[in-house]
């Protein structure tokens, strides 16, 4: 069983990131697969979450490794929550690169790079699916690099057309990525991917059938996948809402159910997972022939497949003793030199872990979202504030070299000076 809920915390005796982040943890009924906060303010604040009925396995600290040399940078582009850059198809796959070249490695979430038919990434570009960075994040595991996972690809049952084009999609992959398909896996039964909106106007969502999703994992795990791909039929989907998300007015619907189906299988099985839509919606009450440019990957794309099975051939893997991967450089958050996120998305494990640790927390405003959780009504000193991404990546390329950020702003405080 998986279910949504709401939680109003009392903030009056929460002071800083570490004691928030332990208050919403322990109010939970059930195990979360995801959750974030949607309101704060001085009083109160509210977390929404999605959980999960059954067993997850216990999570026990990453060993220590020497650092690895690289400089990582985690960049958090959340799904579900409007965001004008990257919360449409792959649109923010350019504001990634730039970071990746001010960084060694950059650490972000599949929908930054996912555009159905299109994905820009490339080594220095680690496609980490959400709750594997939260356990990064925790020091619960570390990041090992890999190259050339062997994926598993799950198809919900469904007509026979549909499921012969995933096939071609698979095999196009296949042959121009070199991407290896170990095999694939036609459920017996409908796994029930199901939109859902939350109170904050954020869109999540729910699975009928976790079972049939995690049998159809565990037979391809053992055939030799060690990443997993899914394609479902999302239901639920309200058509008009639908639509304003192709004009540029709205959340992607169909996000939050993608990531509670990547987060279950991650949490249960430990492998790097993604979800796509079977076939796209996009003659879903389109009243126009050019829709939003953030939203194009998607409406020229039939299927949102091909660019979760490119991701997870380099998807980072949580194990080192995964069977059929190279893997290579082994990342802590001891290599983190910066979080960067949507300034009014603040309220997840990755930022109040960063800041518990000291690591420095970008909040870039230019990347709008429906929330409003910023440094100031989560109480958050030692925030970063930038306008832009380009911003951001000067302000990485300061830390990197050591440069103090006060050096770089006017006016310049004088130590030994009364104002």
């Amino acid at each position: 069983m998986i279910t949504n809920r709401r939680y109003e915390l009392n903030r009056s005796d929460i002071t800083g990131a570490a004691e928030l982040l332990e208050r919403i943890e322990t109010a939970f009924d059930e195990p979360a697969l995801r959750w974030y906060v949607s309101e704060a303010d001085q009083d109160r604040v509210v977390v929404e979450s999605t959980e999960y009925g059954g067993e997850l396995p216990r999570t026990a600290p990453g060993r220590n490794p020497a650092r690895s040399g690289k400089d990582v940078v985690v960049s958090l582009v959340p799904t579900g929550i409007g965001c004008s850059i990257g919360g449409y198809a792959g649109d923010a796959a350019p504001a990634t690169a730039l970071l990746a070249e001010v960084a060694d490695l950059v650490v972000t979430n599949p929908n930054a790079v996912n555009a159905s038919n299109f994905i820009r990434i490339d080594e220095r570009v680690l496609y980490t699916e959400g709750s594997c960075i939260d356990a990064f994040s925790r020091g619960e595991t570390n990041l090992h690099r890999a190259r050339g996972n062997r994926v598993g690809l799950i198809i919900e049952k469904s007509d026979a057309a549909s499921v012969e084009h995933i096939l071609n999609v698979t095999n196009a992959v296949r042959a121009v990525h070199g991407v290896d398909v170990v095999d694939y896996v036609v459920t017996e039964e409908p796994i029930g991917s199901r939109c859902v909106r939350n109170a904050s106007g954020a869109y999540v969502g729910s699975v009928d059938s976790p079972d049939v999703l995690l049998k159809a994992s565990r037979q391809l795990i053992e055939r030799g996948a060690n990443a997993i791909a899914v394609t479902t039929n999302v239901q639920d989907l309200v058509t008009d809402d639908y639509s304003a998300h192709f004009s540029g007015n709205e959340a992607n619907p169909v996000g939050g159910v993608e990531a509670i189906i990547s987060h279950l299988i991650v949490k249960v099985l430990g492998v790097p997972a993604a979800h796509a839509p079977m076939i796209n919606f996009k003659d879903l009450a389109l009243d126009q022939a050019v829709v939003d440019a953030r939203s194009a990957g998607e409406i020229v794309s039939t299927s949102g497949l091909a660019c979760i099975l490119i991701g997870l051939a380099g998807a980072p893997q949580m194990r080192s003793d995964i069977g059929g991967a190279r893997l290579s450089d082994e990342l802590t958050m001891d290599d983190v030199v910066a979080v960067v996120a949507p300034a009014g998305a603040l309220g997840g494990v990755p930022v109040l872990e960063a800041l518990s640790r000291r690591i420095p927390v970008i909040a870039v405003r230019g990347n709008d979202t429906i929330l409003d959780v910023t440094a100031d009504r989560l109480g958050l000193p030692g925030v970063v504030e930038v306008s832009t991404y380009p911003e951001a990546a000067g302000v990485i390329a300061a830390l990197r070299a050591g440069i103090s950020l006060d050096s770089l702003v006017r006016p310049m405080r004088t130590l030994g000076r009364s104002e």
